[in-house]
């Protein structure tokens, strides 16, 4: 064991079934101990230890790689770990492939999205520059002219992982570089259409989104947002359909939950002599606000 993994060496630990990067905190009278990243400490004998129990880490490991399929370690552990050694440098988003991951940092990073940053991503292919969802987007825009063929974006994810932004983030971005392929008498025209669209996503929200224990703004129904672009390459027109609303939230919410945004916002509107009627019921009817005082 000393000849392979001195003290200080970083390595793989599987232990109960996952790996943990680990460091080799020390190895003597035949016994190995091991520190994780996470603080936990693992004590072996020497000779119990096999090389299906610890591997060496590779050095680009250590370091993170924007596209985790150049991975040499390819496992759960691996994939945890390069997403956040990239998450601590600000760097939320990495690929898999064609496939990009995004990790929520749930707080605003300078210049991430900023007009500059879709014009540079607009001018390179997939793979050019640091992973982005920008790259994604233009990637489809372009195959739409490269294939000949409508294109699709799957968004997926946990509550609260970003899937909202995320589609707001790809509709800006394909807003803004539809209008660079046209002229300028043509320009006003067309981005009423996108405007249009951009500024959808608050009605849907409020008629579909609801406060969670993991989401202040969590999407309750599916989405699918369909664009229609031009062979000069502008948005021509959409539309948004949405299916599998939650229905049941609107007369039952679980504790520290709260119903959807537009029946509070509309409530938010009245006056206070006018709220009191909508807070009087009788006996066989109850009142309207029932349903939104438990968690309002």
């Amino acid at each position: 064991m000393d000849n392979f993994f001195p003290e200080g060496t970083r390595v793989w630990l599987r232990e109960n079934g996952q790996h943990f990067p680990s460091t080799v905190n020390s190895c003597a009278e035949g016994v190995v101990v091991f520190r994780t990243d996470y603080g936990q400490v693992f004590t072996y004998k020497q000779s119990t230890i096999t090389h299906q129990k610890v591997t060496s880490m590779h050095p680009m490991n250590e370091d993170g790689v924007d596209d985790m399929a150049s991975l040499t370690e390819l496992h759960g552990g691996s994939i945890m770990y390069n997403l956040f050694q990239r998450y601590k440098r600000n760097q939320i988003y990495t690929y898999i492939g064609s496939i990009i991951a995004s990790v929520n940092p749930y707080r605003p990073i300078a210049g991430l999205y900023e007009r500059a940053t879709m014009e540079r991503y607009s001018r390179h292919h997939l793979g050019e520059l640091p992973p982005h969802i920008f790259a994604i987007a233009n990637e489809c825009y372009r195959c739409l002219w490269r294939r000949h063929d409508s294109q699709c974006v799957l968004i997926s994810g946990e509550s609260g992982a970003g899937k909202t932004e995320s589609t707001k983030l790809i509709l800006k971005f394909l807003s803004v570089i539809s209008q660079q392929s046209l002229d300028l008498s043509l320009k006003e025209k067309t981005s009423c259409v996108e405007q249009a669209i951009l500024e959808s996503s608050p009605i849907m929200e409020a008629f579909g989104n609801a406060k969670t224990v993991y989401n202040n703004n969590s999407s309750r129904f599916g989405k699918f947002v369909q664009l229609n672009i031009c062979e000069k390459g502008n948005i021509q027109g959409g539309r948004i359909v949405d299916y599998l609303l939650e229905k049941n939230r609107v007369v039952r919410q679980n504790p520290g939950e709260r119903n959807y945004h537009i029946f509070y916002a509309l409530l938010a509107g009245l006056e206070h002599e006018d709220k009191g009627g909508y807070e009087k019921g009788n006996n066989s009817v109850p009142h309207p606000l029932l349903f939104l005082h438990k968690n309002a």
